[in-house]
């Protein structure tokens, strides 16, 4: 969030208070690092009628994008990046040099509905580094979304970060106020959080992560029985992992993923690739990891949600030294190293068979179910039903198509993968 673009905008109170907008400058910028801020899944909230300000209603919140293609955003910010922990990624730690600010809760309160009557933003994320005492920073943080809820009637989009190690009435009392919430578990393995987060603990996170799953489930089933039992966090709790900080490979990581899927009934479990931070601890990596490694985890995680795929179907894709290849996405690897599944009949698979073939999406297999019922379908028709045929026709037998030994070529792995383009700079 560039401040200085707002400054012919801005309301006057804030122009006057030059450090506010300091402050602001810096506590935007230290949130970044924080990637598990979508909305999806929130009840819908209007103002309709002249009651309340702000709407939840058909959209997404934070660098997220509607079905239109519409960015949606909000303000993410920390209450304050001073810090009692010495993670050694975290930028924020206590012994980073890095420069210090710190809001009031009425401060948070007061800019995001000013924000967001200049339609600057349509949502609040809020998270903090520690200071004082886990408690006392989770009531700054319960305090600033109490003041937009029964204050301001604030009714659009609100996200916390809730810390593992504060009291459950506090977490409770901040799951009345949010539309999700959400614990970081931060690193992949145990080993990995002991080394490099020595102040945080996993047992208390996946304690911390159960409590608010079981709150969450027994809210869901109180509005089933009473119409008008109070909500909790209706958008559900994600989490987030640091990935290439430590040692952990993908298998590793997205064994972790399912499990917190399973375990807790997580939304969603966000990856953010460490970036190497001023006065870095020797521990830690020189570089940060590229950039596909964590779309790659992405593309793991939308097979492990929606294609049916588990963790152990992940880890088939990967290489040797346990990630998963770079130049290719998770399907089609998995597809080349299991070639005696294929070729299935786009005609009589199951809706499970051609989930798993490469360049099949859950949409076009939704239309493939649906005009099979009507006739015997061609490649052509296959075409027509998904974005490109190209990646399909090995994996595809249609009513006037086999791909005969195409899906035995010892070189289909680098005829299906994207090809490298130098770009125009001009």
């Amino acid at each position: 969030m560039d401040v200085g673009t707002y400054k012919e905008h801005m309301p006057q109170a804030i122009l006057k208070q030059q450090s506010l907008r300091e402050r602001l400058e810096i506590l935007a910028d230290a949130a970044k690092y924080d990637a598990s801020c979508a909305s999806s899944g929130t009840a819908k909230k209007n103002s309709i009628g002249g009651k309340g300000v702000g709407s939840t209603e058909g959209m997404g919140i934070c660098h997220a994008y509607a079905p239109d293609g519409r960015c949606i955003s909000l303000l993410k910010v920390l209450l304050t990046n001073h810090c009692i922990f010495d993670c050694h990624y975290c930028i924020n730690r206590k012994s980073s040099n890095t420069p210090r600010a710190r809001f009031t809760p009425q401060e948070v309160a007061d800019l995001t509905i000013n924000f967001y009557k200049r339609n600057y933003i349509e949502g609040l994320f809020l998270s903090s580094g520690i200071i004082k005492s886990s408690n006392h920073t989770m009531e700054q943080l319960m305090e600033t979304a109490r003041i937009l809820r029964e204050e301001y009637d604030f009714r659009g989009y609100i996200h916390l970060k809730t810390i593992p190690e504060a009291d459950p009435e506090l977490i409770e009392q901040a799951g009345m106020y949010a539309d999700r919430v959400s614990i970081n578990v931060e690193l992949p393995t145990r080993a990995g959080l002991t080394r490099l987060a020595p102040d945080k603990d996993e047992a208390e996170i996946e304690g911390a992560l159960a409590k608010t799953s079981a709150r969450i489930i027994q809210a869901k089933d109180e509005r089933k029985r009473f119409r008008h039992a109070p909500r909790f966090a209706p958008a559900g709790q994600s989490t987030q992992m640091i990935v290439g900080a430590d040692d952990a490979n993908d298998t590793a990581i997205v064994s972790r993923a399912a499990g917190l899927y399973g375990n807790f009934g997580l939304r969603r479990v966000y990856y953010s690739a460490f970036s190497p931070i001023p006065d870095a601890s020797a521990v830690l990596p020189l570089k940060r990891p590229p950039l596909m490694r964590e779309h790659r985890l992405y593309q793991s995680d939308w097979l492990m949600r929606f294609y049916g795929f588990g963790a152990n179907d992940v880890a088939d894709a990967t290489e040797d030294d346990g990630n998963l290849p770079l130049d290719i996405d998770p399907k089609l690897a998995w597809a080349l190293k299991f070639r005696g599944e294929f070729p299935v009949d786009v005609n009589r698979a199951s809706k499970e068979q051609l989930l798993r073939v490469p360049g099949l999406g859950t949409t076009a297999v939704g239309r493939i179910l649906k005009a099979r019922r009507y006739r015997r379908l061609r490649l052509e028709d296959v075409g027509r039903l998904t974005q490109s045929i190209a990646k399909v026709r090995p994996f595809l037998v249609a009513a006037d198509w086999r791909p005969t030994q195409l899906t035995d070529r010892a070189d289909l792995r680098s005829m299906l993968a994207p090809k490298l383009e130098q770009l125009e700079l001009f």
